[in-house]
C-alpha cells in the first residue's frame, strides 16, 4: 500500500504539472492566436493548427493523454487510501474518476489523430478543412473539457470521504468540496466558463 500511496503522490505532483504547462502554452500561444474561438474563421484555425502541429500535438498529448493515465493512478492511490470509510462513496467517486479519465484520454487521441487529417485536407481544400476542424472542435470539447461535470463528480465525493474519515487536513478538503461543487455547476450554461475555470 505504502508504494501505491507514493506513485499515487507522484501521479499528483505530475498531473499539477500538466496544468502549468497546458495554462503556460495556452497564454502564451493559443490565447494571443484566440485559438478555438468561434469568432474566428475556421480555416485561420486550421492555419495555426498546420504552422504549429508538433506544438498542438503535444499540448493535446500533455493535458489529455497524460493527464488522463496518470488520473488513474490516483485516483486508485486514493480509493486505496480512503476504502475503509464511507466505501460506497469512495467505489462511486472512484467510478467517476476512472471515466473522467477514459473521457479525456479519449479527447486527447481524437485531437491529435484529428488535427493530422484536418492538416492534410488542409493542402487541397481549406474549407473542407475548416468545416472538418469545427466539428473536431466540438467533438474534443465535448469529451474532454466542455463543462466538467465527470470530474467534479469525483473531486465532490473523494472530498466528503476524506472529510468524514480525516484523511487530509482540512483546508484541503474544503478545497476539494469547492472545487467538486464548481465542476458539477459547470454543466449550467450560463455559469459554465467561470465554474470551469474555479475547478
Amino acid at each position: 500500500m505504502k508504494s501505491l500511496q507514493k506513485v499515487g503522490g507522484f501521479a499528483a505532483l505530475m498531473e499539477a504539472a500538466t496544468f502549468i504547462f497546458g495554462f503556460a502554452l495556452y497564454v502564451t500561444l493559443l490565447e494571443s492566436a484566440d485559438y478555438g474561438s468561434l469568432d474566428i474563421d475556421p480555416v485561420e484555425h486550421v492555419q495555426f493548427l498546420a504552422e504549429n502541429e508538433a506544438l498542438m500535438y503535444l499540448w493535446n498529448f500533455v493535458i489529455y493523454v497524460l493527464f488522463g493515465l496518470l488520473l488513474v493512478v490516483l485516483a486508485l492511490a486514493l480509493h486505496e487510501r480512503l476504502k475503509g470509510s464511507n466505501t460506497a462513496i469512495v467505489q462511486v467517486g472512484t467510478a467517476f474518476a476512472l471515466v473522467w479519465a477514459g473521457l479525456v484520454i479519449a479527447s486527447g487521441m481524437v485531437a491529435n489523430i484529428g488535427a493530422g487529417v484536418v492538416i492534410d485536407l488542409y493542402e487541397d481544400d481549406p474549407e473542407r478543412a475548416g468545416t472538418t476542424w469545427l466539428a473536431l472542435h466540438f467533438v474534443v470539447d465535448g469529451l474532454g473539457g466542455g463543462n466538467e461535470v465527470v470530474g467534479g463528480a469525483w473531486v465532490l465525493l473523494i472530498s466528503i470521504a476524506a472529510r468524514a474519515a480525516r484523511a487530509f487536513p482540512a483546508p484541503l478538503i474544503y478545497l476539494g468540496l469547492v472545487a467538486g461543487a464548481a465542476g458539477l455547476i459547470s454543466a449550467v450554461p450560463l455559469l459554465g466558463e467561470a465554474m470551469g475555470a474555479v475547478f
